[in-house]
């Protein structure tokens, strides 16, 4: 297993931990920033010159409630310190919690493709071939998923030339709302009792 508490002392093996700070989808717990990386695999390759890391062999990364398990993920560092970190496999699986939002409790976020690409200078998060994501019960599938961090925004294409016409397919479950209370009128009335006589009219009525 591999942690990465201080860059100072990991270099630029930290690529990968902080090409992951932004979290995956839109909406994910912002807890998880906070949180220390730790990934595991079958081998690591580093190449401090071309500012280039190497994980192969399944393998899983966790950050807080982010789980991300891969075949091989590459991280690259540009000039400017920005990381772009390619996650491949067959297939890429990831799992984290969403923030609460309003009066909606926090939900789970899954989803998976061949291919997952993380841009940490646009804060993108593109999933390639074979891929769907699922929050809570709705879910998008594709042949390609772009997540923007920034807009919290999202598009989905499909593939052309596919056996389906390349379509895009999304199911979204109704959101259940609380029933309405019925209006006011009175204290409701109480059903008399086996055998009782029949009230009276009030008198001067019919």
């Amino acid at each position: 297993m591999i942690a990465f508490p201080d860059p100072r002392r990991t270099g630029p093996t930290l690529a990968l931990a902080c090409a992951l700070l932004l979290g995956l989808p839109a909406h994910a717990e912002k807890a998880d920033k906070d949180k220390p990386t730790n990934i595991e695999a079958n081998r690591m390759t580093a190449d401090d010159v071309r500012r280039v890391s190497i994980f192969e062999g399944s393998v899983v990364l966790t950050k807080g409630t982010l789980t991300l398990r891969a075949d091989r993920i590459v991280v690259r560092q540009d000039a400017n310190g920005f990381q772009h970190a390619t996650a491949t496999g067959n297939p890429v699986r990831f799992r984290q919690k969403t923030d609460p939002k309003g009066d909606k409790p926090a939900v789970w976020m899954d989803g998976e493709a061949l291919r997952i690409e993380f841009d940490d200078a646009n804060e993108k998060v593109d999933l390639y071939d074979k891929a769907w994501v699922r929050r809570d019960q709705d879910e998008v599938r594709g042949a390609h998923i772009s997540l923007d961090q920034r807009t919290e925004a999202f598009s989905v294409n499909g593939a052309r030339g596919a056996p389906d016409g390349g379509r895009v397919q999304a199911v979204i479950q109704p959101k259940t709302t609380a029933p309405t209370p019925a209006p006011s009128g009175g204290p409701p009335s109480v059903p008399a009792p086996a055998g009782a006589p029949p009230a009276k009219a009030p008198a001067g009525t019919r």
